[in-house]
């Protein structure tokens, strides 16, 4: 099997701006990361987490750090670039990892952050509505 580098793209917004509201977005994007793409921390190369002006209560590196096999990923956390009107309490991620070739890559937007990249969000929210039916 071939294996190269593959960069896989996310984001999601906290409606406040607490370590709890922090937390619980971030778990849920990476948990949804996670479940949508194939692969092992063991597998990450780097992650550079960003986030706009309005979110400083805690860093989203050490949140992913606290996750089972993140602890030895090289992470970053950087604020985004201001740009006056767009989203506001996002958290972005951008993954390097090794991945098969042949791997499909789910890119993953959550919250408000849907609206960044509707052409990658929409087919995910698709996908996890019937995953969830198929449960029921």
């Amino acid at each position: 099997m071939d294996w190269q580098m593959r960069a896989i793209r996310g984001a999601t917004t906290a409606s406040e701006n607490t370590v709890e509201t922090i937390q619980e977005v971030v778990t849920e994007l990476l948990n949804e990361l996670e479940n949508r793409n194939q692969f092992q921390p063991k597998d990450i190369i780097s992650v550079t987490f960003s986030v706009t002006r309005d979110l400083d209560a805690v860093f989203p590196a050490a949140i992913a750090r606290a996750r089972p096999g993140w602890d030895n990923v090289a992470m970053l956390d950087v604020q985004q670039m201001h740009v006056e009107g767009s989203l506001q309490r996002c958290i972005r991620f951008l993954i390097h990892a090794y991945l098969p070739a042949s791997a499909s890559i789910h890119h993953i937007y959550l919250r408000n952050a849907a609206s960044l990249r509707p052409d990658w969000s929409l087919p995910q929210i698709q996908a996890s509505q019937q995953a969830v039916k198929s449960k029921v």
